[in-house]
């Protein structure tokens, strides 16, 4: 029971360290340095507990017996005062980060997992998608409010038309909203997943509208362009003859510094932060690849651009198919010409044509045991892809390049 033992001014005159009491658990605490706070006494199962009730400079000698009696209110219905203000506490931060926008959501998630993507290019894309697609309807709304309905108000006007477009935006608010869900910021299903979920109410992206590929030139065709482009002059020429010739992908290809390569080995080492597999990846280099290393200059990238210290655009090898007529393939198209090529014109085994192009081989049981990067196939392998890139075109054979 409260005894009321201090008064406002013995709680004023109150100087000397120590702990003074005013009955029912109500302690009036006054620190070394002469500063006073309110301090509520009592026992739950069989141990001292003191809560901090706020300091005495705030909160009255009347304002602290009223929180005292609160606290001895909870004690009467079995309920903690610690854990009951703790547990307030935690549910007013809960409410407030469920208010945190899918926008802030997105842009927090991709800020966290863009030294995870093996291109610039991934942040952007993500960026730009979203703006166009996911923001308008949901951007601005609690990730803790996004629902199926509003996930399909995102989908449903891009589901037929641009079918691999709202595939990857589906995909990228489920990775959105798991991550959310994981930094407490939302709870329950995931409404964007496809398995069992939207798959259900959605067809699926492949029934709608067929998959295209990267537009590719048949390998037919390939000897009297690579003619037409060695007779290019110019960094972008240079720098899409070294992609044909090597297989790899134009991210991993503009960034090329001369240092990665060793001409005396004649290898190329191209390091697993640029690659997309995050592997190192050993690229053999034939004699006409290293011509094109020797004619792109002496600065320490391989491709450089037009500003100084940064590499060729990747948009400059598609200019070149442009001015070459053949914007009808893409540059990431070459990887399939190679794959075709090597599949029907050799008796590589599979697994050496996809090192060579940098894929992972196999499951991880196989992968453990293949740990060698077959360099010594690869190479022979990729010198036939040069000889066949550079040996004249044949009548009948190549369709002619427009333009």
């Amino acid at each position: 029971m409260a005894q009321n033992l201090l008064t406002a001014r013995s709680v004023d005159a109150k100087k000397k360290r120590g702990r003074y009491s005013d009955g029912g658990g109500l302690v009036l605490q006054v620190s070394k340095w002469g500063t006073k706070s309110w301090v509520f006494r009592y026992q739950r199962d069989g141990r001292d507990r003191h809560m901090g009730l706020g300091p005495a400079g705030v909160l009255s000698l009347a304002d602290a017996r009223e929180r005292a009696r609160e606290c001895r209110r909870l004690l009467l219905d079995d309920r903690d005062p610690i854990q009951e203000r703790n547990a307030g506490r935690q549910s007013r931060r809960l409410d407030n980060a469920r208010g945190r926008s899918f926008r802030d959501c997105a842009e927090a998630y991709i800020a966290a997992h863009a030294a995870a993507w093996s291109s610039s290019r991934h942040r952007v894309q993500w960026g730009s998608s979203l703006a166009a697609y996911a923001y308008p309807v949901i951007g601005e709304l609690p990730a803790s409010a996004i629902d199926t309905a509003l996930v399909l108000k995102c989908l449903e006007p891009i589901w037929e038309i641009r079918s691999q477009t709202a595939k990857r935006i589906r995909g990228r608010i489920e990775s959105i909203l798991d991550w959310a869900a994981v930094r407490g910021y939302r709870s329950g299903e995931n409404p964007a997943r496809w398995r069992g979920h939207l798959d259900k109410l959605l067809p699926a992206p492949g029934k709608v509208r067929p998959v295209r590929h990267f537009a590719a030139m048949t390998y037919a065709d390939l000897p009297g362009f690579m003619e037409d482009l060695r007779g290019r002059d110019g960094v972008a020429a240079r720098a899409l003859e070294f992609t044909i010739l090597t297989g790899l992908r134009t991210s991993e290809v503009i960034f090329a510094a001369r240092s990665e390569i060793d001409l005396v080995a004649k290898v190329w080492t191209v390091p697993a932060t640029r690659m997309k597999g995050r592997r190192e990846h050993r690229v053999p280099l034939s004699k006409r690849v290293l011509e094109v290393v020797s004619m792109t200059g002496s600065g320490e990238l391989l491709f450089p651009g037009a500003r100084k210290g940064r590499p060729v655009s990747d948009m400059a090898m598609l200019n070149v198919l442009e001015l070459m007529g053949r914007s009808d393939v893409t540059v990431h198209g070459f990887r399939s010409t190679f794959r075709d090529w090597a599949a029907e014109r050799t008796n590589y085994p599979n697994h050496v044509v996809e090192m060579a192009l940098a894929h992972a081989v196999g499951d991880k049981v196989e992968a453990a045991y293949r740990r060698g990067d077959l360099f010594e196939k690869r190479r022979r392998l990729m010198d036939e892809w040069v000889r066949y890139c550079a040996r004249p075109a044949v009548a009948g054979e190549v369709v002619a390049l427009r333009g």
